[in-house]
């Protein structure tokens, strides 16, 4: 039994052994019959097919979401532009010369310009070298007689690239593009750029001309456009190709998005932190070409999804005016309007809603034009702006940080009140120089007014030590309540702090402490108290930060997150969530919770009613340091003054305030870098509260009598 059956196994392996057999070689046969149809029956057909097709792939670059101000007027978007390329295609030169004269006449007629670094000039034939070395070294390079001119050497470049024409301009036109070729290099899958941003009717033109145009290609490709040239240039920030340091930051941060070498991407202000919604993803798209470089087809294989637009809280209308305000107020100081001239060296202006914490305006001067970046700036015009003393790139805003003068003295006040060192009715005699505080210098401390007149304010309550912005009742009510209550409440508003706002590069600034010293390895004093109390000594904040906390004033004391955000909207329509939006920010921004400080800081009513007494009375009182400038002003105005030191030959000038009085809704800051003296930036409040308020803008007779001299620490 056992044989018989491995008998029967064996007849059923061979039969399976010929089944495979047969299929095998049926296959093969099939293989060789399409072979056979291939190399032999069609072969010529297919051969000429693979000698007339070429294909190559593409990126369909995303367009970059758009920047809008909260009424949706847009100040950033991507725009669509026409660029021509050229490859590489199997055609001889008489081909090639008369595709490049179709192509170049097309462009000029149109008033296109076109990649031409040939260093020859017609009419007259000129040379075009800084130096004769450098013009012997280019003849050796291209084998050109050390004797011939500049003609001559036009006409070997002729008879180089075989130009069968006599007319010396179309000459000069072939020669631009086959000089660039030789220089630049360029192959079938890798082009050569001819020229950028043409228009509409040369592209027209180029496709109705393609079966004459040998490896020409019109490319749409998105370029940014900022569309009020400089306005708001250090909020909305710039983009440019990106560098070896963003794709180490972007990895840092977790970002797996892969880059291209040619990529743009966010290098400051919103274009930088908002970079990963702004991008949107590329597409790609495969281009069939003949031989001859004819573009025959074109495939998307992958859509290309646009970036989603950013919303800001600003108001472009507002943001225009106190652009402007500030600029016409640092030339006035500068020629001399309010007196004697002064260098004022820039300066910034800040306007923030005190309820919601929105800014509404945010102003560096001076500026520069981010659309200058994206495709490369010139080496003249970066050098221009890094050169220039006044740091146009930089925003004085919220990057760059200021002694604030007298106008941290509403910190001082309220500090003082709520820590009992003094109340609303006490008169503080100020009788000339605060004896007691060891400086250093040859005299005691002593207010401005001392100074200035030679004798001191006499007895003021709280309210009019800030109208008439006396330095010896603060160092008074500061030694009594010491340096730490003042720390306490100078936190509370959030100076010292970043305030949050999304803009990358913002600055913390410092607040005068006990701390701070030790980090300086100097000893803590009282006279370091005392000029803390006035905003001087180790005090440094930025407009921003200042104009949260007059904004906490404005609303009675409430906190305020400062934010520039209003909505992030996708491509799809949907809208980003604000946790999403906050969480991001924090992540990208590497925020903390130093903004939370103090959060068990109660201000009384009565408090708050003194201190913006006292700063109704700067724009009204009879003593008031901003009186004249407000005098006869359509809308009641709390402000205050301040002139600070920064060394010993510039005074910067603040005005900080409120609008309207009664029931506030903006708060203005603005400093002027050398200005001299704290009421001559007034004017820029004025203009701002005349743009929010809608009011008619009407000439304002300017008082043209001016102080003198420096109220020091006014």
């Amino acid at each position: 039994m056992r044989k018989l059956k491995n008998k029967s196994e064996l007849e059923r392996s061979n039969f399976r052994y010929n089944i495979i057999t047969t299929l095998v070689y049926l296959v093969g046969i099939a293989i060789l019959v399409q072979l056979f149809n291939i190399q032999i029956v069609h072969g010529s057909e297919y051969r000429e097919t693979s000698n007339t097709k070429l294909t190559r792939e593409a990126t369909i670059e995303a367009a970059r979401g758009s920047i809008m101000d909260r009424s949706g007027n847009v100040l950033v978007s991507t725009e669509m532009k026409f660029s021509l390329e050229m490859y590489k295609s199997k055609t001889d030169d008489d081909q090639l010369n008369n595709s490049i004269l179709l192509m170049t006449t097309i462009l000029e007629n149109n008033g296109n310009s076109y990649i031409d670094t040939f260093p020859i000039s017609i009419e007259p034939y000129e040379y075009h070298f800084e130096s004769e070395e450098e013009l012997a070294t280019w003849k050796k390079k291209y084998k050109i007689p050390e004797a011939a001119s500049a003609e001559e050497a036009f006409y070997l470049f002729r008879d180089k690239y075989n130009i069968k024409n006599d007319n010396p301009k179309e000459i000069r036109q072939i020669l631009a593009i086959r000089y660039a070729i030789s220089t630049v290099g360029y192959s079938t899958t890798r082009s050569i750029e001819i020229s950028k941003d043409i228009s509409r009717e040369s592209a027209v033109q180029l496709q109705e001309n393609s079966q004459s145009l040998t490896g020409v290609n019109v490319i749409i490709e998105p370029t940014r456009v900022y569309h009020q040239g400089s306005l708001a240039s250090h909020i909305l920030g710039y983009a440019s190709r990106i560098r070896k340091e963003n794709k180490d930051e972007f990895a840092k941060n977790g970002d797996t998005h892969e880059y291209d070498v040619d990529d743009k991407v966010g290098q400051t202000g919103i274009e930088k932190t908002f970079e990963e919604y702004l991008r949107g993803e590329d597409g790609e798209k495969q281009i069939d070409m003949s031989v001859d470089g004819t573009v025959t087809g074109e495939y998307t294989s992958k859509e290309a999804i646009g970036g989603a637009d950013i919303v800001l809280t600003i108001d472009a209308n507002l943001q225009e005016i106190t652009e402007r305000a500030l600029a016409a107020n640092i030339e006035k100081i500068r020629a001399g309007g309010f007196g004697e001239p002064h260098d004022a060296q820039g300066g910034a202006a800040v306007v923030i809603n005190v309820n919601t914490g929105e800014i509404l305006a945010m102003a560096s001067n001076p500026d520069y034009e981010p659309a200058l970046f994206y495709n490369g700036i010139s080496n003249d015009k970066f050098n221009e702006y890094n050169n220039n003393p006044y740091h146009p790139l930089s925003s004085k805003a919220f990057q760059g940080t200021y002694a604030p003068g007298s106008t941290f003295k509403m910190v001082t006040a309220i500090a003082a009140l709520e820590t009992g060192a003094t109340n609303t009715t006490e008169r503080i005699n100020d009788n000339g120089p605060y004896y007691g505080i060891v400086t250093g210098d040859t005299k005691d401390p002593a207010c401005w007014y001392y100074n200035d007149y030679g004798r001191g304010h006499g007895p003021l309550n709280i309210s009019q030590a800030i109208e008439k912005s006396c330095n010896y009742f603060f160092f008074e009510v500061s030694t009594r309540m010491g340096i730490d209550n003042l720390v306490r409440y100078g936190r509370y508003f959030g100076l010292g702090s970043r305030t949050g706002i999304e803009i990358t590069g913002e600055s913390r600034g410092v607040l005068a402490s006990r701390e701070v010293a030790e980090e300086k390895n100097e000893p803590w004093s009282n006279a370091q108290l005392a000029y803390a109390a006035i905003g001087q000594g180790y005090n440094s904040f930025t407009p921003l930060q200042v104009a949260k906390y007059v904004g906490m004033i404005a609303n009675g004391g409430q906190k305020l997150d400062v934010s520039i955000i209003k909505s992030v909207i996708q491509s799809n329509g949907t809208q980003v969530s604000r946790s999403e939006i906050d969480e991001f920010v924090n992540k990208k921004l590497g925020l903390t919770s130093e903004n939370n400080a103090n959060d068990d800081v109660q201000i009384s009513q009565e408090t708050i009613n003194a201190v913006r007494e006292g700063m109704r009375r700067v724009t009204e009182g009879e003593g008031g340091t901003a009186a004249s400038s407000f005098r006869d002003f359509e809308i009641q105005v709390g402000g205050k003054t301040g002139s600070a030191e920064f060394g010993k030959k510039r005074t910067d000038g603040w005005f900080v305030g409120f609008a309207p009085y009664d029931n506030p809704e903006i708060a203005v800051v603005v400093i002027v870098e050398n200005a001299f003296h704290g009421y001559y930036t007034a004017d820029v409040v004025k203009e701002v509260v005349y743009e929010y308020f809608g009011m008619n803008i009407k000439e304002v007779t300017e008082d043209m009598s001016a102080i003198t001299e420096v109220e020091t620490f006014r």
